[in-house]
């Protein structure tokens, strides 16, 4: 048995078992089986994974640990002294250079640089290891001080800023130059400014004693291929992140980007760093890195074109949450890092504006200036806007804006051989229908803007479209679809040119302004990383937006014109862009707003009489070009579009308030000036006196009238004494106060019989032959036209001030007032009130108000005479407050309830008017219940209507019938204290018989808010000078003369005998016009030129001269509806002097 066995256990062992061929093993072949569990993936979870490789709490082994080999810190390798300047001085370079070195102390990371706002300087040696050089492809200074700094030269060139902290605008490391390297060590010097990018904090309230610690000041070497690395995944995330779900080229990247995460190996990072890049590759195309700013030349074969242009922009709020000091260290610090990144990336194209900072530039760092010159050459650093600064546009007057791009355009010019063409307002808040005339009439025919994006009712409706002033005039305007000009250059940002674009059926580009705003920094070089990875994908894959680098912001609305067909195929925006957000900016800050009306209509009088003095006294005057610039860059600079409307710390606004006080002392000392060189052996009228001694005065009193139409007002002479009856003097007639302190006088006879009483009823009621106006238990509720007999007050309705007791927006708190504010009213009434004067030339009421911790006191007027001298003009009632104002989140309004009846008001814009609806009918007409105006706002129907003036509040609102014009707010961010204290301001109650296109309005209001100075002048000359002006515009009662100045190129130096006059004319109304300007023939006009904004020819215009000898010349022009017209008249070198 055993023997059997034994044959079968050896038959067994020969016998072979024949395995299938399975699919594993044969070659190129799909498999039969498959016991795998398979690839498929739980995508979300592959997604997040994505986070943790860089940094967070797999730092220590993920990239984040492998992007530095080297750091050292010691006393060996870097040597530092500071010096503190004091308080909140800012000297310059060269000044502290030469301290004294006991001045200087050793400092060390950890040091406390502070308070808020100082400034301190560091002394820094840097000496390198000896290996470092060759071993290393980069070495870098990293400092950061938690806070803003720039990095000097030893001679004093600034190379770079450097922005401190952890947040995404953080930029702390300086490149060691190759030359440093070579010798193995380098001195700078760095100044420490105590304030973060958004000042010391952020929108509330500064507090002024933070400080901010050196957290490191170390010599560090970089692992730059772990940093490419990190770039490479930074854009594969993003691609993940923002490209549509389960897209081809998201999901590619989502596996490129977990392929990464497997393949690095910390423990083996030099290599394993080199595989990833190439797995990236996989995305961005083979060799795509080495093509450097060539990739932007590729992938366009395939029928791609550009779609998205970048460029870089810095946005500087030349004042916000810092004052303008720092805002000179900022544009230096941004714009020497943009020089520095232009030099490492040829692509990089920089767009930044306002002429002031230039300036500042220019005088504080020279240095930097002439190397902004070099790159402007080039083309890489762009000069946009055409501005002074990047103003608000509801508020100023049409001058000033225009003023805005004459003085930034001219700057350019001059230092910079350059003349913008692109204006350029993108976070200004609302824009005047006003500015496309401008911004042609300045040279530009395109504008970029973006601050509409805000809009929390209504989308606005378009991207790139024709904007078309109120006059007609058109430019291409481009409101990027990123919807902000702080990108910071991501896939989101690139996509979101196109997704979010509103024209794509006439214009397919998108203009993406990248790049740290607001607080400056401008671009990072991670921002030029990213958007090469970005184009390297797009040139691999058709679902992405082609990004473009290295064109102009020029080159981009070329582009569109050339595509277009010069604007014909865009669609059209006409009038005013008007922001549904930042309301409470008309209101905020009362006192900058009086302070621009003011020294807008003082710049106007101060070149209206030094031009005459100019050209009558020659040899006695000198037209002071030089500080009526001075006066008009302080103006400019404090309408910028954070200080004007009202919404920066209270620290810029002790500096604007001093800017206004220097130009009201120098607008001041100019008008004397001329008018002691005009009216010789003149004097102004200051100082009180008797009424027995201006009668004893010999010679007369001249009213000085700067505008263009005459004038019959009542005006006030200060007297001492008690108060005398009516008496004739000088051929007029005056009244003195019943205190004795005011005498008011008409020159010529009193228009009418007035009068002011207390009733048996206890009401008060001021009348004349015109109007009735009458106040009953604290309210108004009559005003009558007596003329037409007409009651303007609707029955059982009353005007007065009003309080609205809850204005509290969620958010912004001194740029927004919310329509629910509107719900909380309560009606002040008038008490104490009392006659004042009884006439005959002005009557009046006072009145005071106690309301909280608050008190209003208020003088309510009529005068004999009537607003203009127009036929039909009546009076207004005047009403002259003071206001001691403590209230927290409340709104002071004036109402008036009328018996008008028009879906439509109109307001005063820059040169013109603007038009809203007074009802609700859509959601674009409820988000306008708080709306901007100048000097008037006029409700009228067919055969009468009602206008308000004021002196210097730009808040109206119209609604239904009730007419308001906002007097103060309280805000208490980012100034804690705004408007709180003393105001004085005034407003008027103006009927009109007429629409008001055939109404006196725009005359009266010139007059309201120009008050005509008075000097008593023994010489002859006065009245002729006075009664004949220089220029009159007949023919054309809508159309003002709103200028007088002297030629921007006229030579006062002496040494030229040229000499022009610039005249500025506007047509008010919204009507063809043709207008004769008459000049006297004191003035010897040998050609006259229709001219551009920047006095640059337009065409010549004929002069027509009259046979007579005591006529002078005139010319006739032709205007549409709000055009501006500038007039160029040159003069004879010989002149017959003053009349």
């Amino acid at each position: 048995m055993g023997g059997g066995n034994n044959a079968e256990n050896d038959s067994q062992k020969n016998i072979q078992y024949h395995q299938p061929i399975s699919g594993c093993c044969r070659s190129h072949s799909y498999p039969e089986t498959n016991f795998n569990p398979g690839a498929k993936w739980i995508k979300g979870l592959t997604h997040d994974r994505l986070g943790v490789f860089v940094g967070g709490h797999f730092g220590a082994v993920n990239l984040g640990h492998v992007l530095f080999t080297e750091r050292i810190d010691d006393d060996k390798h870097i040597q530092m002294v500071y010096w503190s300047a004091p308080g909140r001085s800012k000297p310059g370079f060269d000044e502290v250079m030469k301290l004294d070195k006991k001045e200087w102390k050793e400092l060390k990371k950890g040091f406390n640089f502070g308070p808020s706002w100082t400034n301190h300087w560091v002394k820094a040696h840097l000496k390198l290891p000896s290996d470092w050089d060759k071993k290393h492809e980069r070495i870098q200074l990293e400092f950061d001080p938690s806070c803003e700094a720039m990095i000097f030269e030893t001679d004093g060139t600034p190379l770079q800023g450097i922005t401190g902290g952890n947040n995404g605008d953080r930029r702390v490391d300086f490149i060691i130059p190759k030359d440093a390297r070579h010798k193995g060590e380098l001195d700078i010097v760095i100044e420490v400014s105590c304030n973060e990018m958004f000042g010391v904090s952020g929108i509330g309230a500064p507090d002024p004693n933070r400080y901010f610690t050196l957290n490191s000041a170390d010599l560090v070497v970089p692992n730059q291929e772990a940093w490419r690395l990190m770039w490479d995944f930074t854009t594969l995330r993003e691609l993940v992140e923002d490209l549509p779900g389960n897209s081809i080229l998201q999901n590619h990247c989502l596996v490129t980007a977990n392929k990464i995460m497997n393949t690095f190996d910390i423990h083996d990072p030099e290599r394993t760093i080199k595989e990833c890049r190439k797995i990236a590759e996989e995305v961005f195309g083979e060799g795509w890195e080495a093509k450097g700013a060539d990739i932007y030349k590729e992938g366009l074969g395939k029928g791609k074109k550009p779609q998205v242009w970048g460029i870089g922009n810095c946005h500087i709020d030349t004042a916000w949450l810092w004052p303008f000091s720092v805002t000179q260290q900022k544009a230096a610090r941004s714009w020497s890092t943009q020089i520095d990144l232009m030099e490492r990336y040829p692509e990089h194209r920089f767009a930044t504006s306002s002429a002031q900072q230039f300036k500042w530039v220019e005088q504080l760092y020279p240095k930097l200036h002439e190397r902004i010159k070099e790159r402007v050459k080039t083309g890489q650093f762009q000069l946009v806007g055409g501005s002074w600064v990047e103003n608000d546009s509801n508020m100023p007057s049409g001058e000033a804006l225009a003023r805005q791009m004459i003085y930034g355009q001219r700057y350019f010019r001059s230092r910079f051989g350059v003349t913008s063409k692109v204006a350029w307002l993108p976070d200004s808040f609302g824009l005047s229908g006003a500015l496309p005339q401008l911004i042609r009439g300045a040279g530009m025919e395109n504008f970029f803007t973006q601050k509409l994006s805000w809009n929390n009712v209504n989308t606005f409706p378009h991207s790139t479209f024709n904007w078309v002033g109120i006059d007609g005039t058109q430019v291409v305007c481009h409101m990027t679809p990123v919807d902000t000009y702080t990108a910071q250059a991501t896939v989101q940002d690139v996509r979101r040119g196109i997704w979010n674009h509103k024209n794509l059926e006439s214009s397919d580009t998108a203009l993406l302004a990248f790049g740290n705003g607001d607080g400056g920094g401008g671009p990072l070089n991670k921002m030029l990383e990213n958007l090469r990875r970005i184009r390297a994908t797009a040139n691999e894959h058709r679902e992405l937006p082609v990004v473009s680098m290295g064109e102009s912001v020029d080159d981009f609305y070329d582009d569109i014109h050339k595509h277009t067909e010069e604007g014909k195929t865009l669609p059209v925006w006409r009038g005013e862009l008007y922001l549904e957000f930042h309301r409470g900016t008309y209101t905020s800050h009362g006192s900058i707003k009086k302070g621009n009306r003011h020294s807008e209509t003082l710049m106007r009088d101060v070149e209206y009489l030094a031009t005459l003095a100019s050209l009558f006294k020659p040899e006695k005057y000198s037209y002071p070009k030089d500080t009526i610039d001075t006066c008009w860059e302080k103006v400019l600079l404090n309408q910028f579009h954070d200080v004007l409307p009202g919404s920066a710390i209270g620290m810029v606004y002790v500096d604007a308030e001093q800017n206004y006080a220097e130009v009201a002392k120098d607008g001041r000392k100019m008008i004397h000036d001329a008018l002691s060189v005009l009216l010789e052996d003149s004097k102004g009228v200051g100082a009180p006196m008797p009424l027995k001694e201006y009668k004893a005065m010999d010679g007369q009193f001249a009213i000085v009238n700067t505008l263009d139409f005459p004038r019959l007002e009542t005006v006030i002479l200060p007297v001492t004494g008690s108060g005398e009856n009516t008496t004739a003097l000088d051929g007029g007639w005056v009244q003195q106060s019943k205190r004795g302190d005011r005498m008011f006088a008409v020159v010529g006879a009193p228009g009418r019989a007035i009068g002011a009483q207390k009733t048996e009823d206890g009401s008060f009621v001021l009348k004349n032959s015109s109007v009735e106006f009458k106040i009953s238990k604290g309210r108004i509720v009559s005003l009558v036209d007596r003329e037409l007999g007409r009651e303007l007050i609707p029955c059982c309705t009353t005007g007065g001030l009003v309080m609205f007791e809850r204005d509290t927006p969620p958010n912004w708190d001194a740029w927004d007032t919310e329509i629910h504010h509107l719900e909380t009213s309560k009606p002040l009434e008038f008490s104490n009130l009392k006659v004042h004067e009884s006439g005959p030339l002005r009557a009046s009421l006072t009145a005071d108000i106690a309301y909280g911790q608050s008190r209003i006191w208020v003088e309510i007027s009529l005068d004999a005479t009537s607003a203009t001298t127009q036929a039909n003009s009546r009076p207004y009632i005047r009403f002259d407050a003071k206001v001691d104002w403590h209230e927290r989140h409340k709104f002071l309004k004036f109402e008036l309830p009328l018996d008008i009846h028009s879906d439509i008001a109109y307001y005063e814009c820059a040169f013109g008017w603007v038009s809203r609806p007074t009802h609700k009918n859509t959601t674009q007409e409820i988000a306008k219940f708080e709306v901007c105006g100048h000097r008037y706002a006029d409700l009228c129907e067919f055969g009468y209507g009602v206008a308000l003036l004021t002196e210097s509040k730009y808040g109206y609102a119209t609604t239904g019938n009730v007419m308001r014009v906002s007097l103060l707010r309280g805000p208490t961010s980012p100034d804690s204290e705004q408007d709180q204290g003393e105001h004085q301001f005034s407003w008027a109650i103006l009927p009109h018989k007429g629409h008001f296109f055939e109404s006196d309005v725009v005359k009266a209001a010139y007059a309201f808010n120009s008050p005509l100075p008075i000097r008593h002048a023994s010489s002859s000359n006065a009245d002729s000078l006075l009664h004949t002006p220089p220029f009159i515009v007949e023919g054309a009662p809508s159309v003002i003369l709103d200028t007088v100045k002297r030629g921007d190129d006229d030579d006062f130096s002496g040494s030229s005998t040229d000499k022009t006059v610039v005249l500025r004319l506007y047509e008010a109304y919204g009507g063809h016009s043709r207008p004769k300007i008459r000049i006297a023939k004191y003035i010897k006009v040998s050609k006259a030129l229709i001219t551009n904004l920047l006095e640059e020819e337009i065409e010549e215009v004929e002069l027509m001269r009259s046979e007579s000898t005591e006529d002078g010349c005139c010319i006739a022009l032709s205007l549409r509806g709000f055009q501006v017209v500038t007039v160029k008249l040159f003069l004879e070198n010989t002149a017959d002097g003053a009349p």
